[in-house]
């Protein structure tokens, strides 16, 4: 706060979980409904939404009048990268085990590494944003039509689903929270698109099909 010549831009790791849990409508920067304390979820689900809300808040309360933030609410960033989500998940694909979560109604948010990568050059280019910035894809999908992609673009016909005990059993096992997989991620980026941001990878097919052929490759 007392630099002399402070940042002109500052990106904050911030994430798309911080906003509720809902099927009816999308959540994008503007009408989003932030997430906490909804009935159809679970209390566990409420620490990664306030450790969401406590980097953002931690950010804004730094008085910084010469410094552009800019809080990236990112979504899932699908890389082929070892280890990284979509690996996890092509594991599970590959082991015909890749089917749908629960009921498969909770959309899932995601963005292709190469969008990913793209968007935040554009922050950094476009002065005119700052606050809260949706990265993500602008087509969200359910779990079950998520998965059945997934599928198709590995060429894995079987995907046995998971019910929601089973998956209560394998968080435990995991040592994570369910929320991982059933939370309705629905996000969209209102502000990116309405700059002109244009995505290389907006549907999920797409992605898919690219993600699947890269991760052959490095294998």
């Amino acid at each position: 706060m007392n630099a002399k010549n402070p940042p002109k831009l500052w990106l904050q790791s911030s994430t798309a979980t911080i906003y509720g849990h809902r099927f009816d409508a999308p959540n994008d920067e503007l009408t989003g409904i932030i997430g906490g304390g909804e009935k159809d979820a679970p209390d566990t689900w409420n620490f990664s939404i306030d450790v969401a809300k406590n980097w953002e808040k931690t950010a804004n309360d730094f008085d910084l009048p010469n410094t552009r933030l800019v809080l990236m609410r990112s979504a899932m960033t699908m890389s082929p990268d070892k280890d990284g989500i979509f690996d996890v998940m092509l594991g599970l694909v590959k082991k015909g085990l890749g089917g749908t979560a629960g009921n498969g109604r909770q959309y899932i948010s995601w963005v292709h590494d190469s969008d990913f990568i793209r968007a935040v050059d554009w922050l950094i280019t476009h002065e005119e944003l700052s606050g809260a910035i949706n990265i993500s894809s602008p087509n969200p999908l359910p779990n079950k039509e998520f998965m059945r992609i997934f599928r198709e673009a590995w060429g894995t016909k079987i995907g046995l689903p998971a019910t929601n005990l089973m998956l209560e059993i394998g968080a435990i096992f995991m040592q994570t929270e369910t929320e991982l997989i059933l939370k309705s991620r629905r996000v969209v980026p209102t502000r990116l698109l309405e700059s002109g941001f244009k995505f290389e990878f907006p549907n999920w097919e797409d992605a898919a099909r690219d993600l699947c052929e890269r991760s052959r490759k490095i294998k």
